[in-house]
């Protein structure tokens, strides 16, 4: 039986369309079977800049695309308002199966576990060595720990430049979701203003770079 994503990964690791293609029938581990569908990376093959959720949503996973619902909106904004086109930048997430609970008629996200967080990452660095991106803006503790371990904390590191080898500027924020879950309108406000300026932070580091 299969223990993580490398099993399924193409001849070819290289090349988007091929890992897109091969993650459709991904049995890396136990998300993909009440999932509707793999939910991959989207964006140019060139991009400058990749960011990285945490895992499909709701919406994300009945549609089959990365940041379509309430949180991508958000994020969306955020692009926006620093300048950065969406369509310009590759969006994808550490786990590309949404994993949930469901109650009653509705379907209510988890966090997934450190093994199908594991299991799913040899998908996400074929995704980065593929498009070999110069900005990687990470979104959330999930994402966060996939890549830099369980001892990385967001809140703490958050907006400043990172030391790795994934791509010359790295940089973490929060996740586009913590807006949504604020309490009242001005701690949804604080978060969105934390991304705006993080998501800044790594757009003026990218734009340096021309």
């Amino acid at each position: 039986m299969a223990v993580d994503a490398s099993d399924f990964l193409p001849e070819r690791p290289d090349d988007l369309e091929a890992l897109r293609a091969a993650a459709r029938d991904c049995r890396g581990c136990d998300l993909w079977e009440p999932a509707t569908q793999t939910v991959f990376g989207e964006g140019p093959h060139d991009a400058r800049m990749v960011l990285v959720g945490e895992v499909p949503g709701d919406r994300e996973d009945r549609e089959g695309h990365p940041f379509v619902g309430p949180a991508g909106r958000e994020l969306d904004k955020a692009l926006e308002a620093v300048g950065i086109a969406r369509s310009e930048v590759y969006i994808t997430n550490a786990v590309k199966h949404f994993k949930f609970e469901e109650r009653g008629k509705r379907r209510i996200h988890q966090r997934p576990d450190a093994k199908q967080v594991k299991a799913c990452r040899p998908w996400l660095r074929a995704e980065l060595d593929a498009i070999g991106p110069e900005a990687l803006v990470i979104l959330g503790a999930t994402a966060a720990k996939t890549l830099f371990g369980s001892t990385f904390r967001l809140m703490a590191q958050r907006g400043q430049p990172l030391e790795s080898d994934l791509a010359p500027i790295v940089i973490a924020t929060i996740h586009p979701s913590a807006i949504l879950r604020g309490s009242d309108h001005a701690s949804r406000q604080s978060q969105r203003d934390l991304l705006t300026e993080d998501l800044r932070v790594a757009a003026q580091a990218l734009a340096a770079r021309r």
